[in-house]
């Protein structure tokens, strides 16, 4: 059974158990080679309350309360500006400088970034690592020209 999960008041992660609230922190499991699989949810005295084995599986608000938590939580890189998109065959080539320096990624054409509440972007790269562009109405110009086909 898949859980269900929300944001508390103060921002944790819960899961909701049978009209029970326990709150969860996110851990990686392995293989490190699937790092969007297998995500372990642990109370604070670091009992696993749940396992996710794919977050798609995941009605939208929980997708949404467990993509946040995993951003905050600091698996994902924080993009503060998009250089370059460039699409390939089948392929997305991206080029950012994120607050730890410039990356380089790519996506498949048919991931799209998904909104966060608040109005970041989470994108996922074909290796499975965690893009948070960071406030992209904020960004230069040149950022948003690029973004423009995937923000409102």
């Amino acid at each position: 059974m898949l859980p269900q999960l929300i944001r508390s008041p103060d921002g944790r992660l819960v899961v909701l158990q049978q009209e029970r609230r326990i709150p969860v922190q996110v851990k990686l499991c392995f293989p490190w080679s699937e790092p969007q699989r297998f995500i372990s949810l642990r109370d604070d005295d670091e009992n696993e309350v749940a396992l996710v084995e794919d977050p798609s599986t995941l009605e939208p608000a929980s997708r949404g309360a467990l993509d946040q938590a995993l951003a905050e939580a600091g698996f994902v890189l924080g993009v503060t500006r998009v250089v370059s998109i460039d699409e390939e065959v089948e392929i997305r080539q991206w080029v950012v400088e994120t607050q730890q320096g410039s990356r380089s990624f790519q996506t498949h054409l048919d991931d799209w970034p998904r909104l966060l509440p608040g109005g970041d972007l989470l994108v996922r790269d074909v290796a499975g690592d965690l893009y948070r562009l960071i406030g992209p109405d904020a960004m230069d110009k040149r950022s948003k020209d690029l973004l423009w086909s995937f923000v409102d």
